[in-house]
């Protein structure tokens, strides 16, 4: 979950490297550094904290060079110190690498490489790709990056240097993203496309366990038996301004306004003419049909799109739906067949968790259905069939907008099932369609309603604990509420079901508590309403989230009340979520945290 960029060519590498990095900082922010060759020597700078640390220390220093690497962190073996932060050095000082991923059999070479005399300097899984380079390198750079591919188990993005190559650099890549720039007399790589986004829209996309030559004119893809691979030039359509803030005082705020625009772009291009149908689908009519059971795998806030999902699928398609954790789903031996549609989740398409479960469960026979936003991802390429989001980029660590559009998305996928499984008739069809279509519309509805929503948090942003209470697709919702309030405020927040207040949770209920309960479900909502008076009776302090046409009875029993437009509750969640978006923003704010940046998250979870 670390961010790596590399440059070669002409220009001076270190605002290059720094420039890059700053578009990579969502994806680890806990250290930094940078690698430059010149003159037969690696000059490495380092430095614990954000990247402003990092450039403060260089402007001390005086580097120069036009080929070089750079890192930014997110911990996972040793602490965040100057020490462990990347690029690490071979012994010999003549090979310097940056690395995202894990390590997972480092210790054994680590042993290795320290009986044969390598002293270790760090805490770091990736000292031991540095050392064990320099231990196989026999005068070719590229041989001696691929003979230690070959040896080492689990997930990398690597960029290497070497004194003696001070006309190329090497990537390689294997679970975890890495893509080339294509530039003219210079080229590049990076985790992710906004670092190089200003010098150039064509890239290639790295496939596993496949090594890169780069130099300024020339880049040669190989497999790890050194023969030679074509690739075709994926151009990026998006414009840099997709990165930038616009004027917006975080990403995160950018990004929820972002919310009726993608979600047109998630749901337009798939209705013609008041038909679902999707490009390129594989999915034959006669698959939907037979299909005995759907799986759902996911992690953090695409798990809960993908619970949102279960209601909508067995309620219009009338398949069983079971939902799973990525990281649980490939260690239970799950109960796949070929009989069985796996839907796979992820915003980066690179969730390493969620793409282990997706080879599970195609390894036992499954069909893979992948709904991603990043084109040209992992999880993209290896599904049979994949759904774009079109979210565009995401910057802030706390997912909003991708919620909102992979809601959408599964809607789609619902409705065009329970179509082809023949369990809507027409006028039904026609209706849920034509409700669909509104989404935008009424998220825009609530948008504005911004301030009654800060002036609440400004009220209640020092709550020590704040639960989330609701019934069906309000349980599903509140799961995403709870954990945008604990990612970005650091306050303890839990869901609940409301009908299991009263097996236990309602014990934590006390003089102003701060519980939080939609209520877009209109068959549960007399059920609701009373679970609101059960908190209020023992002293809760309540913010409901409920439709126009019942805000006025909800005004009753709660304390405050957003709403929403009056709709098919089947779709409320994909608006309702957004206020609880705002409220985790704004009491974030007001705590004084850094919004984009959450303590110890990165946005692309690439290690298991």
């Amino acid at each position: 979950m670390c961010g790596i960029v590399g440059y070669i060519g002409k220009k001076d590498v270190t605002p290059v490297l720094i420039e890059g990095l700053k578009k990579l900082e969502y994806r680890g922010y806990d250290s930094a550094g940078v690698a430059i060759l010149n003159n037969g020597k690696i000059d490495v700078v380092k430095a614990k904290g954000r990247l402003s640390v990092l450039e403060s220390k260089l402007k001390t220093v005086h580097m120069a060079g036009s080929i070089g690497i750079g890192h930014t962190r997110w911990a996972t073996h040793g602490e965040p110190n100057d020490v462990n932060s990347h690029p690490h050095m071979s012994y010999n000082e003549k090979i310097a690498v940056v690395h995202n991923g894990i390590i997972e059999n480092y210790m054994q070479i680590k042993e290795f490489l320290m009986g044969k005399g390598y002293v270790f300097k760090s805490e770091t899984d990736t000292e031991v790709i540095a050392h064990l380079i320099e231990y196989n390198y026999k005068g070719n750079l590229i041989e001696a990056v691929m003979a230690t591919l070959c040896d080492v188990e689990g997930a990398y993005a690597l960029g290497v240097v070497c004194t003696d190559s001070p006309d190329t650099f090497i990537a390689a890549r294997k679970d975890s993203p890495l893509i080339i720039g294509l530039g003219k007399g210079e080229n590049f790589i990076a985790s992710d496309i906004p670092a190089i986004l200003e010098h150039t829209r064509d890239i290639y996309i790295l496939e596993d366990k496949e090594v890169v030559s780069i130099t300024a004119d020339k880049v040669e893809i190989f497999n790890l038996l050194g023969e030679k691979m074509d690739r075709e030039v994926f151009h990026v359509d998006w414009d840099v301004a997709s990165a930038e803030k616009g004027g917006y005082e975080h990403f995160m705020m950018k990004e929820m306004f972002e919310e009726p625009s993608v979600i047109k772009a998630t749901i337009s291009p798939r209705i013609q003419n008041d038909e679902i149908s999707f490009d390129k689908f594989g999915l034959t009519d006669e698959m939907i049909k037979s299909c005995e059971k759907i799986n759902i795998v996911a992690c953090g806030t695409a798990y809960h799109a993908g619970v949102i999902a279960k209601y909508a699928l067995e309620k219009m398609a009338r398949v069983p739906v079971e939902v799973d954790v990525a990281s649980e789903f490939r260690y239970r031996d799950p109960m796949v067949n070929e009989k069985q549609i796996t839907i796979v989740i992820s915003q980066s398409g690179e969730t390493l968790d969620t793409l282990m479960a997706l080879r599970e469960a195609k390894k036992k026979g499954s069909r893979i259905l992948g709904i991603v936003n990043v084109v040209g991802s992992s999880i993209a390429r290896e599904a049979d069939d994949v759904i774009y989001t079109w979210a565009g980029p995401e910057i802030a660590v706390a997912s909003t907008k991708a919620y909102n559009t992979q809601l959408a998305a599964l809607y789609l996928v619902a409705l065009y099932f329970a179509r082809k499984r023949g369990h809507l008739d027409d006028e039904a069809y026609q209706s849920y369609v034509q409700e669909l279509q509104e989404l935008p519309r009424q998220v825009d509805e609530v948008l504005p309603k911004k301030e009654t929503i800060q002036k609440f948090a400004s009220d209640h942003f020092n709550a020590k604990s704040v639960f989330f209470i609701g019934r069906s697709l309000d349980y599903a919702l509140c799961m995403e509420g709870s954990l945008k309030l604990k990612e970005i405020s650091y306050i303890h927040s839990e869901a609940y079901a409301g009908g299991e207040l009263k097996h236990g949770t309602i014990a934590l209920i006390e003089q102003g508590t701060l519980v939080i309960c939609p209520l877009t479900q209109e068959s549960l909502f007399d059920k609701m309403v009373s679970n609101i008076r059960e908190v209020k009776a023992r002293g809760a302090v309540v913010l409901a989230i409920a439709p126009e046409n019942h805000a006025e009875e909800v005004s009753k029993v709660a304390d405050a009340v957003i709403s929403i437009p009056q709709m098919n509750p089947l779709f409320a969640p994909a608006v309702a979520v957004t206020p609880l978006q705002l409220f985790a923003y704004y009491v974030s704010v007001l705590k004084g945290n850094d919004v984009d940046k959450p303590r110890n998250l990165a946005k692309s979870v690439t290690v298991e």
